[in-house]
């Protein structure tokens, strides 16, 4: 697979998952690879070309010197894929944590994105108390999550028998494990280690991504499942409210792994709401 270069020297993993039209960066959440990506980006074929990327520590990038997982970082990742790929303007799609880094780039770097398309943002509200935003949870079954398994077919069999994994598509839950593994001594591996996601999620609570949301120029869809009841729906209400050309929508039936539960579902909506050819204010240099 191609690789682009970072600034700070990391090698990040890109893959063209085809189609035609105005491009479409995708970005993943934490734990995950561009791969993942697949199966919604098979529905789009008609309407946009996709790419994806594997952020720092994820798939087959590279890790950050010195395991420096700061969020700054993986916003670098995409800007330097979208650089090596040429793209002008390109359409974002992320999931989680890829839909905090999305909004990061068009902070940093203004008029990066046509739009962007955020599926339940890993953002950090600030008047939340120490250890409420469930960074501690997640960093503790990050470090106990099991990391190798002797077959592709056993990893599978696994996730597909408890949750949250079991309520994947088919064809999310085949991509995750087939690009997320890699062989050695005989067995497969995670190639996110169990300790680059818990930084990952060790690194939540330092952004500036949600006081910066006034600054996000572009249009912006906020997207939620309905699944975890109304706190999710009034986060969303929250974040699209701070943006000067957002708004949220709720998607019925699915919960934080919506682009994995209904690839079909998350195709549909991406198409509704990012294939207008809205322009888009140009801003200045970006402040990296």
């Amino acid at each position: 697979m191609p690789v682009a270069v970072t600034p700070d020297g990391v090698k990040i993993s890109y893959a063209d998952l085809g189609g035609s039209g105005p491009p479409l960066v995708m970005v993943h959440a934490t734990g995950f690879h561009g791969h993942i990506w697949a199966p919604v980006a098979d529905r789009l074929h008609g309407d946009f070309h996709c790419f994806s990327l594997d952020l720092r520590g994820h798939g087959d990038s590279g890790a950050p010197p010195g395991l420096n997982f700061a969020w700054e970082g993986f916003a670098q990742d995409v800007r330097s894929v979208v650089e090596a790929l040429g793209l002008d303007h390109p359409r974002a799609v992320g999931h989680s944590l890829g839909g905090a880094i999305s909004l990061m780039v068009e902070q940093h770097a203004p008029g990066s994105f046509h739009s962007i398309y955020a599926y339940e943002p890993a953002i950090c509200v600030p008047s939340q108390e120490p250890g409420d935003d469930g960074s501690a949870e997640a960093i503790d079954l990050a470090l106990r999550r099991r990391s190798s398994f002797p077959s592709r077919r056993d990893a599978l069999a696994n996730y597909a028998g408890k949750p949250p994994m079991n309520s994947f598509a088919d064809e999310a839950l085949a991509a995750y494990v087939e690009y997320g593994f890699a062989t050695r001594g005989g067995h497969v591996h995670l190639k996110c280690r169990p300790e680059y996601e818990a930084a990952t999620f060790g690194g939540f609570s330092s952004t500036s991504v949600y006081a910066r949301l006034p600054e996000v120029r572009c249009p912006v869809v906020i997207a939620c499942g309905s699944e975890f009841g109304s706190n999710a729906a009034e986060r969303n209400d929250l974040f699209a409210s701070r943006l000067p050309r957002g708004r949220a929508e709720q998607l019925s039936g699915l919960n934080h792994f919506g682009p994995q539960q209904s690839p079909a579902l998350l195709a549909a909506s991406i198409r509704s709401t990012l294939g207008a050819e809205e322009p888009t204010e140009r801003c200045g240099a970006h402040d990296w």
